[in-house]
């Protein structure tokens, strides 16, 4: 009896199917330093247990993306492992800080396949859970995937494509009950800039770059234990490339936006995301982000952006995402739809 695991494929997967992902994980403030050795991440209330506390909180949660890859890394092995490419985002929301202490699990279900027209891959979608130690929901988000088939020859499952809002509604938005921003400290967080001072519409360029190292790359996913072929295998790609797994282009971008966004503090919802291009090793990736609404919570002091954030490579235009065929640019990386708490 074989006793690896060779990963799922497309013909594993039905409609409905629970999965309960293996090996949770506690986490430390080793994460965060690790995190912050990583990218360039500044942000105030994550940086700061008396920053923390003057806005409510009980001590500096770690960043909200060290638990998104925290519990995507969980999933890997059940339903990226095969995959061709990670397709999309939608209906993300963090619902409660992650704290050094907790551990955390993953749990998946399929919510819809739809086996591609070349009969030799499929779109798998599923909606992940990353529950604490507590079995409380830290955040969920729905996730499709390009998967490899097995066997060629297995017939295609019935097509289900799952109905997913473009947006999380404002009202829908989780926010910590204790969260106060009306003593908020602009100066130790590094920027003037509050909620009143963005419009919709507005396109800013952060300035800022990072050009992708392989050894950085290769830490960052050891790091979230992601076991993807396609990020440690060279022989895995017809190119011999390792490509740059998108969490990592995710956290690059989001703490390249602190220049302009270094008050947009906590992420609360993932309305969509795609990875336009692949990203490898020795590009210089750079960051811009569009204001698309805005909203206030029932919070004291606590506004919300809507904000698109994207990742291009070094010499594309700031605000420039599509062509006229309605195609990402071959220099954008990454389209990231999502929301963010800021001081009113």
């Amino acid at each position: 009896m074989a006793k690896t695991n060779p990963g799922w494929f497309f013909e594993d997967y039905s409609v409905g199917q629970v999965i309960d992902h293996a090996v949770p994980r506690t986490l430390s403030g080793g994460e965060r330093a690790l995190y912050h050795a990583l990218y360039p991440a500044r942000h105030a209330l994550y940086s700061s247990d008396a920053f923390a506390q003057a806005c409510g909180l009980p001590s500096a949660p770690l960043d909200d993306l060290i638990a998104f890859h925290t519990v995507f890394g969980k999933t890997v092995p059940d339903i990226s492992l095969n995959a061709v490419a990670n397709l999309g985002y939608a209906e993300g929301r963090w619902h409660r800080p992650v704290w050094p202490g907790d551990t955390l699990r993953s749990q998946s279900e399929v919510i819809g396949l739809k086996q591609n027209s070349n009969g030799k891959s499929g779109v798998v979608w599923v909606r992940t859970s990353g529950l604490n130690q507590k079995d409380e929901v830290v955040l969920d988000y729905v996730r499709w995937v390009m998967v490899r088939k097995r066997d060629l020859d297995a017939p295609a499952p019935e097509t289900v494509i799952p109905d997913l809002s473009k947006t999380v509604a404002a009202e829908d938005l989780v926010v910590p009950a204790v969260l106060n921003f009306t003593g908020y400290d602009f100066t130790l967080a590094g920027e003037p800039h509050r909620w009143g001072d963005y419009e919709v519409g507005e396109v800013i360029d952060h300035v800022d770059g990072v050009t992708i190292e392989e050894a950085e790359h290769m830490q960052a996913t050891r790091l979230w234990q992601n076991t993807a072929k396609v990020h440690f295998d060279a022989t895995f790609r017809e190119d011999g490339k390792r490509l740059i797994y998108g969490g990592h282009v995710i956290s690059m971008a989001r703490a390249l936006s602190f220049n302009g966004l270094a008050n947009a503090q906590m992420i609360v919802g993932l309305n969509g995301g795609a990875h336009a291009n692949p990203c490898f090793s020795g590009d210089t990736v750079k960051a811009w982000s569009e204001v698309l609404d805005k909203a206030e919570t029932g919070a004291p002091g606590v506004g919300a952006l809507r904000l698109r954030l994207v990742a291009v490579k070094a010499g594309a235009q700031p605000g420039a995402l599509k062509g006229d065929d309605g195609k990402y640019l071959p220099d954008v990386l990454l389209d990231l739809d999502y929301w963010a708490l800021i001081p009113l």
